[in-house]
């Protein structure tokens, strides 16, 4: 059976709300409090996800669950982002519908980071290729420039996006991304000019002042300290987790792989920092003779540098912000500005150049990732705007967010209901009209082209006469009193006169969210957003490259004398175009909620959820995919999923999955009102139905279980059994292998005993049959040999007198010979090498004779004495002979060292445990240890130090911590220097340019010199890929101290300190030892 997972299985809380019983406002905040303490931050209702900001990162955005989420169905997984945007595209690629994915949620809520979650989600699944790739980086990259010009730091988010923005990305008809088109909305450009408290100026400023470069600064005449400028706030300058230069560094990178050029990118740096030049503008009034007061600017300096940044001239800049030029028709009247209108001029001014320049940004990032193909494109919209906002002081920007979210709210229940109704239509399913509130009757109150509010303000603006905030509001009093969606405390309504919560210049709107009060002040100014003509004519002169594409209208030859469109009108006009642009296509919906207005993580504040709750409809959005059929499922995952609860249908149907589901469905007798079957899924009415289904399954899985481990274990235990008895047959058949080898072994020693004494006896018998045979052969030889004798004795008998005298000569010397021999036998002197008597010769002809026995005798003895040694004994004394030498008759210390034996080990190295990690850390076998005294070239006084000998290098070590100071292999010592003295001074030579010489040669002082130098010398001499060590004897030598050379020069005298040799430090270049006169 193949495992599937489920939407329901392992499900914390409920993971659709859908499906969330009893349904109420209370139990809902509880699910989703109760997934958000266990990390679920996604949580569905039907198709849209409801996205909890958990102000951390979370392991479930890696390239695996990006596999995971892959090609699966909607409800396979646990709720998920992932989820929503793979049904999106592969409804895009595969059923070739365009679709748009709607993103919406409070400041904080985390709709940015939905976006960029859904892009890179697109980007990761879409296909490959060099081209493909450049497309998805550049859409990608699109994000940090738009950032850093259209977010910024508020209280209740340290990267809140100050614009909404709606991109198109378009696809081919394989899936792969062509390109793409961004739209922005509404930028908050009050704040270039000014932030309330706890927040910043938009991030590109701080970016540009922390992570530019000084040369790029000094072009643009800025300064790095955030305090010089007065449109920078500075109590929330710095925000934790922020890097604004690392950030910076992103931005020129992302401009970069967008398509800026370099000279563009230049040319924004200028724009930006022209805006702060210009809020360092300030003004003084002065009066004019005629009485009317006028404006001048106190420092002129920060007028020229941005004049300077954007080519125009000082004199023109200065006049436009001191005088008004009115055109009508024919006339032109010229007007001083006050100090106050001077500021208005200037900060319109300020916004109006950010917001152009935001725009022309938009347009420029257009223009580098469009799609380059004209043929039809599969189009995918992100929309990422304000949500719904409620603020204890709510005004004009407020007002135009929330009427672009009731259109939202409008569009959204139209195409939840459009949708419910296509799919019952398509599955067959009886529609059963669905009540709901309609907020057309909000949408129609706000933009009515004749008596909506957004009308009446732009008729309000447009009127002559005197036009004030307070003009508008009595305009509202009086059309709008008996809507029963506006309240007013002036209106003629009477049920609001005495309502205390109303303030006399606020209107209220009932809104689907709830009620929103809105002060009336400002509406006036925001709506008409105007910049004196004057400044847009003086930036058209500009020599800026980009400044008179941003002020098209500053053109002398094409002056409009109408009124430029409000900006009520044409946010209303934007509004539009995209509502009707999500009209057609395929919506998908993202609720974001913050927890918490703290950015913590863990915290869930209820009265803030649920405020969200209410004026995100999210409980209208339950009740609308309520209202029909709480849950639909395909017959073929239903079946798998409740198969085993029918034992007709477990554990295989063979026939259609849907026969399968009626089978189920009839089997556990679910009444017929409670579900109905469509074409290809059943639709489920109530969720305790499906809870029923899920809770007989869970029973059924728990029994399936037991099942199992039933199986498992007799498997397991006949699997034991088999095992033991497979065992058992083998060690019997060992046992039965060992016992025929044991009666074998047996068998065989007996019959060789038998054998040999069979053997012994034949082998005896032969044995005394050869014997005597033996013995008869001796006794024919002895016979034969005596005959023979006898014969011979009687032919040679008569020559004997002849050869007599010689015959008698020689016996006698023979005899004289052997009685010297037996006599010297017998006064043989002592074995002992070095004895030198030998006994007096007794005949004078024995001379030569006895001079080579004596010297024979002699060889002999030494050749007996040298047998005794052993192979250490005989290196001693071969080691006593090579320092004989080296240093008799040369070294007065060498007489002394004659009678003492070379011990090699005085420190017991090996065996005491004090030095066991010394021992370790040598590789070889130790050939001499002792302790010695290392001269300090500073003062000459020693300290002691551990000295330790092998055949290829010697290691000088600290004596209390046995810590390795220096180790030198022996082919880079040269020479030994030593004096003819009694002392015990020595220093080692190292080669030159060698690893082992960079601090110096060692100047050694011991007890043992004659030893270690004897030592030395024979490893040298023994080794046949060395050199031969040259030993220098001298009082006078010297030693390379790192980069100096010094001489140690010996002398006899009487030293202060008794009879012990005393080094002294004479200057930089002398040490001087004095050694004791020899007795």
């Amino acid at each position: 059976m193949e495992v599937k997972t489920s939407l329901l299985d392992n499900m914390i809380g409920v993971g659709d709300m859908v499906l969330l019983e009893p349904l109420s406002e209370d139990s809902f905040l509880e699910n989703l409090r109760n997934r958000f303490d266990h990390n679920e931050i996604y949580t569905y209702i039907g198709s849209v996800v409801i996205s909890m900001n958990p102000y951390r990162s979370l392991p479930i955005y890696t390239p695996d669950k990006v596999e995971e989420y892959r090609n699966r169905n909607f409800y396979e997984l646990s709720p998920h982002i992932y989820a929503l945007a793979d049904e999106a595209y592969r409804s895009l690629r595969d059923q070739d519908k365009d679709q748009c994915i709607l993103i919406t949620g409070e400041s904080g809520a985390g709709k940015t980071e939905a976006s960029k979650l859904v892009m890179s989600y697109v980007a990761a699944v879409c296909g490959k290729g060099q081209e493909v790739n450049k497309v998805k980086e550049q859409l990608l990259q699109s994000n940090p420039v738009l950032e850093a010009f259209g977010n910024a730091k508020t209280v209740r988010n340290d990267n809140s996006s100050r614009f909404g923005k709606y991109m198109d990305i378009e696809f081919d008809f394989k899936g792969d991304p062509l390109g793409g088109v961004i739209s922005n909305y509404l930028l908050e450009k009050s704040r270039v000019v000014k932030q309330p408290r706890g927040e910043r100026n938009f991030h590109v400023f701080y970016q540009l002042l922390s992570g530019a470069s000084d040369d790029t600064l000094k072009k643009l005449k800025l300064n790095r300290d955030l305090s010089k400028y007065n449109y920078l706030s500075l109590d929330s300058a710095a925000v934790n987790g922020l890097d604004d230069a690392a950030n910076f560094r992103t931005v020129r990178n992302a401009m970069q792989i967008v398509g800026f050029m370099e000279d563009e990118v230049q040319s924004v740096l200028e724009l930006v920092a022209a805006v702060l030049k210009l809020g360092n503008i300030e003004f003084k009034p002065e009066s004019r003779c005629n009485g009317t007061d006028e404006s001048r600017i106190k420092d002129k300096n920060d007028l020229k540098e941005m004049c300077e940044l954007l080519g125009i001239e000082q004199s023109v800049l200065e006049r436009a912000f001191s005088y008004r030029t009115v055109e009508a028709k024919l006339e032109k009247v010229s007007t001083t500005l006050n100090v106050a209108q001077a500021y208005y001029a200037r900060d319109a001014l300020a916004k109006n150049l950010y917001s152009r320049l935001f725009s022309w940004l938009v347009t420029r990032i257009n223009e580098s990732i469009k799609a380059q193909t004209k043929s039809r494109h599969k189009v995918m919209g992100v929309l990422d705007i304000y949500g719904f906002e409620i603020f204890e002081d709510n005004s004009f920007e407020q007002f135009i967010i929330n009427y672009c979210n009731e259109k939202l709210q409008q569009i959204f229940i139209e195409l939840t209901l459009r949708e419910e109704q296509e799919e019952y239509v398509r599955e067959g399913i009886e529609w059963t009209n669905i009540e709901y509130f309609n907020n057309a009757i909000i949408c129609d109150l706000i933009e009515n082209h004749q008596n909506g509010i957004l009308a009446m303000l732009d008729e309000e603006c447009l009127r002559p006469g005197t036009v004030t905030d307070e003009t508008f509001l009595d305009k509202l009093n009086t059309i709008c009193a008996e809507h029963q969606h506006f309240e007013s405390r002036l209106s003629k309504n009477s049920k609001f006169l005495t309502d205390h919560s109303l303030p006399h210049n606020c209107f209220r709107i009932q809104h689907y969210a709830g009620k929103v009060l809105y002060r009336v002040e400002g509406f006036v100014d925001k709506n008409n957003d105007l910049l004196y003509r004057d400044l847009s004519q003086a930036m058209y002169k500009a020599t800026h490259s980009l400044i008179k594409q941003l002020f098209p209208e500053g053109n002398p030859g094409k002056v409009n004398l109408k009124r430029p469109p409000t900006a009520g009108f044409q946010f209303k006009a934007s509004v539009g175009t995209l509502m009707r642009n999500l009209q057609t296509k395929n919506p998908n919906y993202i609720r974001c909620i913050k927890p918490n207005d703290k950015k913590a993580s863990h915290i869930f504040t209820e009265s803030l959820v649920r405020h969200q709750a209410r004026y995100l409809g999210l409980m209208e959005n339950v009740r609308v995919r309520r209202a029909g059929y709480a849950f639909r499922q395909a017959y073929e995952p239903c079946l798998e999923r409740y198969k085993m609860l029918c034992k007709r249908t477990w554990p295989h149907w063979r026939g259609p999955a849907r026969e399968g589901v009626e089978v189920l469905m009839a089997d556990l007798q679910v009444p017929a009102d409670e579900f109905s079957y469509g074409r290809s899924k059943i639709f489920i009415r109530n969720p305790r139905t499906l809870f029923f289904l899920e809770e007989r399954r869970r029973q059924c899985l728990q029994d399936l279980a037991t099942l199992i481990q039933k199986i498992y274990r007799g498997w397991k235990c006949r699997s034991q059994f088999l095992l033991l008895k497979k065992s058992q047959i083998v060690v019997a058949a060992w046992y039965r292998r060992y016992a025929q080898q044991k009666k074998y072994q047996k068998i065989k020693s007996a019959t060789t005993v038998v054998q040999s004494y069979t053997r012994g006896w034949q082998a005896r018998k032969l044995l005394r049959e050869l014997k005597y045979q033996k013995r008869c052969e001796e006794a024919v030889t002895t016979i034969a040999a005596f005959w023979h004798g006898t014969q011979v004795r009687r032919e040679y008998r008569k020559f004997f007198r002849a050869n007599a005298g010689k015959k008698i000569y020689e016996f006698t010397i023979q005899r004289i010979m052997q009685k010297y021999f037996l006599g010297l036998k017998s006064t043989m002197p002592s074995m002992s090498p070095i004895e030198k008597n030998w006994p007096a010769r007794p005949y004078i002809f024995l001379d030569g004779v006895h001079t080579a026995l004596r010297r024979i005798f002699h060889l002999w003895r030494c050749k007996k004495y040298r047998s005794q040694f052993t192979e250490e004994k005989k290196a001693v004394y071969e080691e006593k002979l090579e320092a004989s030498e080296i240093f008799k008759d040369k070294k007065a210390l060498y007489p002394s060292s004659v009678s003492q034996p070379f011990k090699g080990d005085y420190l017991e190295i090996s065996k005491n445990p004090k030095y066991q990690k010394l021992n370790s850390a040598v590789d070889e076998k130790v050939l001499l240890a002792d302790v010695v005294n290392k001269i300090n070239r500073a003062n000459g006084k020693g300290t002691a130090r551990i000295f330790l000998l092998t055949k290829k290098s010697f290691v000088l070590a600290d004596q209390k911590t046995g810590q390795v100071k220096a180790s030198v292999p022996l082919p880079d010592l040269t020479s030994v220097s030593v004096s003819t003295q009694s002392d015990g001074f020595f220093a080692l030579r190292l080669k030159e340019g060698s690893a082992s010489a960079i601090k110096g040669d060692f100047l050694l002082s011991s007890e043992h010199l004659i030893e270690i130098i004897t030592k030395i010398h024979r490893i040298g001499a023994t080794a046949a890929d060395r050199e031969q060590l040259n030993i220098d004897i001298s009082d006078e030598f010297l030693v390379q101290f790192k980069q100096d050379k010094v001489c140690v020069k010996f002398i006899e005298g009487a030293p202060k300190n008794g009879n012990s040799v005393s080094c002294k430090r004479k200057n930089n270049r002398l040490l001087e030892v004095s050694v004791p006169t020899s007795p």
